[in-house]
Parts: C-alpha cells; structure tokens; sequence
C-alpha cells in the first residue's frame, strides 16, 4: 500500500504513461512523445527513492540512538555517510555510465540500492547499519548522473527544461520522506523506513528493462581507483575528525582531532596534485578549477552545507528546541518541499528568459531569510513559526536549483553525466560538513536547540556572502 502511494505522487503517472506505451500507436510524433514521458517517469522513480532516503532518516534519528545505543554524533552518521556514498558515486557513476551504457549503470544502481535497503532494515546495531547506509549511498548517488544521461540521450533540444524538471522531484521526496519516517517511528519502527524500499526497487528494476532503450556505448578511459579512494579518505577522515570533536569533552588539542585533520589536509593536497598529473583523474582537473568550474564548485559546495546539510536535521532542531513530536517535526520538511515545487517547475521553463545569475541571487535571499525566520524566537505556535520558515526556505531552493544545475551543465555539454556527478559530489561534500559540525556541536552542548538556531544564523550568513560570487557565473539565455 505505501509503494502504491509513492507511485501516485510522482511527477508523472508511471501506471498511466506505460498503458499508453503498451497501446498500438500510430508511428510518428506522439508516439515519440510518450515514450519520452514514460522514460522521464522511470527514471523519476529512482531519484524519487534517493531522495526519500535523504529526509526520511531525519525523524528516525532519536529511535535509531534509543534502540541502537548510539550517540547523537555517532547516529548522525546515518546522514552524513550517505552523503558520502553520493559523494564518491556520482562522479563514478556518470563515467561508467559513458563506458557501459546509461540503462546498465541506472539498473545495477536501483538493484544495490535495494539489497542494501534490506539490510539497513535488519542492521543489529550502528555499526553494520551504517555499512549498509554507505552501500546504500553508491546506489542512490548512481541514479542521478545516470539517470541524466537517459534523459540527455532522448529528450535532444528540450534536455535542459528536462533536467530542469529533476528539481520537482527531490522536493516530493522530501514531502513523502519525513512524513514515512514519523509514521514508521510512531506506530511501528525505524526499520520500516529502509524495507518500504525493497518492493518499490524491485519495480522499478522491471520497468526499465522492460521500457528504456539501451544506449550507445561512449569511449572513455579506465577507472581512477586511486583517486577515488584519496577523496573518500580525505572526507571520511574529516568526517571521523569533527565527529570525534564532538564525543563529550574532548579538547581541541587532542592528537586523535589533530592527526585526522592532519590527514585531511595531507589527502586534499594529494588529490589535487592526483587530478592535475593523472592522465584520465577520477575527477578532470579541468572540471575543479577550469573556466567557470571553479566558481559554479564553490557554490555548489556552500550551497549543500547551507541548504541541504542543515535541513536534514531540521526535525532534530524541532524537537531539541520546542519538543514537537517526531511525527509532527517530519512535517516541516515537508512544509520546506510544498515551498520548492511552488515555483520549481516555473523556474525551470522560465531559465532561457531569465538566465542563470537572477534566479540564483533571488533564491540564495529568500532561503537565507527563511533560515533567519527558523532560528529566532516563535512569536506564535512553535509549529506552525517554523513552518512558515521551513516554506520560506523551499520557495529559495525552488528558485535557485534549476538555474543552479544547469549553469554547470551549459559550460561543457557533451560531458553531461560527469558534470551531473561533480555537482553533486560538491552539494553533498558541503552537506556532510553541515552535518557533522552540527552534531559535534550538538554533542558538546548543554543547550543543543539553541545552538542549532545559532547555526543556521551562520548558514544564513554563508548564502548571503555567496551572492557576489554569483556575478561570476557563467550567464547564458535561450537555448543550449
């Protein structure tokens, strides 16, 4: 009955469009045009899961440290290491989509993302459960590159309102996603919010081999496997650093804090010197600080610790601060989603009139003001203050996201799938930082609802100060 639910509240009706497809047709446009819709709602099927599996934790973290014994900045880890399962999966991903077929990669990614779902569902303690979330990370993260490859491959012209589209997508996760996790945790267990995606994976299996084409076969080079192990070392290694910050009192003088910040740092410098010398890099030096790309990283790198780092903690925010229900405090996110598909969709059809840079700077105000409205005093019900700010902070990310995505894609479009990844990559990487600090702080805190209103204040002065950078992006209107 849930995976039925799901279904209904994608973007297109996938029962609907695969009726139409399964009619004889009469050769010619329309016929076309459905199949472009059918595809578009498969591989929505898969984003919409990876996107539900990044808010639907936020609820369940106070019964996953009950049950498991875990502390807050150890359970914390079931966001931050998914992020960076996504982290090191995208750009992968979108490499060997080019080697082995977009079709190929977009259905072993749902297949992991499946059989991993089962096993964070049974996970006896923290430890196997966050193995299995970090396995469960490389399936999700694999969908969006190849999942934009498909739609790059067969929607031509109309590509960028396409993938401009994506945007409406993850906010329905987001409305879907916390809601499932307080139903789950109130009326049965946390484990349900990781089963209820083995039905809908194994369908989502089914129809793409059954409706989506396979595509041609690009020449590329052999996997980067030392430069992928350097960057999940650097961030894995940050993460364990601030994290351990975090347990009790621990001084920031300790040689356990500093030697992994020391290791960090070593690592970043091998990966940068990795990707300038390698002849085909894990991650193109060309893509890190070539023309634009530079800037657009940045962004997108700032952007995830503001936006999305901190808005998987929102319900841990509610309940620290005001003590609203698990339940209730899932909800908020899901005020933040109603906000993003407000004006996601216009946004993403509006781009060639109004270019990258003026969505992007109207957005980045108005999620900042939301952040602000979350974090000062309620001066009427709790719930319904923060809720009002969590709109606030889904109408910015709706304005700012599909400009945002396609500025980095304009720059280098034959390498689209790649591109996808590195943007993640980044928006993720930032969201891990979030994430982590946040807990740290929180775990060293007597008062944590109150130093998580003071970091969103600094998210909200970190969008502000993006805005000059803005300028630098690379504008473009009309068509690609």
């Amino acid at each position: 009955m849930l995976a039925s639910k799901q279904l209904i509240l994608m973007p297109v009706s996938v029962a609907g469009e695969i009726a139409k497809v399964s009619e004889p047709a009469a050769p010619g446009h329309g016929s076309s045009k459905d199949r472009r819709k059918l595809i578009f709602a498969i591989v929505s099927i898969g984003l919409f899961m990876a996107s539900v599996d990044q808010t639907i934790v936020a609820t369940a973290l106070p019964a996953i440290e009950r049950e498991l014994h875990a502390a807050i900045n150890w359970s914390g880890w079931t966001i931050s290491i998914y992020a960076l399962g996504q982290v090191i999966a995208m750009p992968m991903a979108g490499k060997i989509s080019d080697m082995y077929g977009r079709k190929k990669v977009f259905m072993i990614s749902a297949a992991v993302f499946t059989f991993s779902s089962l096993c964070c569902g049974l996970a006896p303690n923290i430890e196997l459960l966050l193995l299995a979330r970090f396995i469960q990370a490389l399936g999700g993260g694999a969908f969006m590159p190849s999942a934009t490859g498909i739609v790059s491959d067969h929607f031509g012209e109309q590509r960028d309102r396409a993938v401009g589209m994506f945007t409406s997508i993850f906010p329905i996760g987001g409305i879907v996603g916390p809601v499932l996790g307080g139903l789950f945790v109130s009326y049965w267990s946390w484990r349900g919010i990781f089963l209820v995606n083995v039905p809908i994976g194994l369908a989502l299996i089914a129809l793409t081999w059954r409706f989506i084409p396979a595509s041609a076969l690009r020449p590329a080079s052999r996997i980067d496997l030392r430069g992928i192990i350097l960057l999940a070392a650097l961030i894995f290694s940050g993460m364990f650093g601030i994290t351990y910050l975090g347990s009790g009192s621990v001084p920031l003088d300790s040689p356990v804090f500093l030697a992994a910040v020391a290791c960090a740092v070593a690592l970043g410098v091998v990966f940068m010197r990795h990707s300038r010398t390698y002849p085909a890099p894990f991650v193109p030096y060309r893509l890190l600080r070539g023309r634009g790309f530079g800037i657009m990283n940045l962004i997108n790198y700032l952007y995830g610790a503001a936006a999305l780092g901190f808005a998987a903690l929102v319900p841990l925010y509610a309940s620290d601060r005001y003590g609203i229900s698990a339940l209730a405090s899932g909800t908020l996110l899901t005020a933040r989603a109603v906000g993003m598909i407000a004006v996601a969709g216009v946004a993403a059809l509006t781009l060639r009139r109004t270019g990258y840079r003026w969505p992007m700077v109207l957005g980045f105000i108005v999620l900042a003001l939301g952040l602000v409205l979350m974090a000062v005093d309620a001066p009427i019900s709790p719930y319904a203050w923060l809720a009002i700010g969590a709109a606030f902070t889904g109408l910015g990310m709706g304005l700012s996201v599909p400009a945002a995505n396609n500025a980095s894609l304009q720059l280098a479009p034959e390498s689209v799938a790649a591109i996808a990844g590195l943007r993640g990559m980044f928006r993720q990487s930032g969201a891990i930082t979030a994430v982590s600090v946040t807990t740290a702080v929180i775990g060293r805190s007597s008062h944590p609802g109150l130093e998580q209103a003071h970091v969103l204040l600094v998210f909200a002065a970190m969008l502000l100060l993006m805005l000059p950078l803005v300028r630098l992006v690379p504008e473009h209107r009309g068509s690609w």
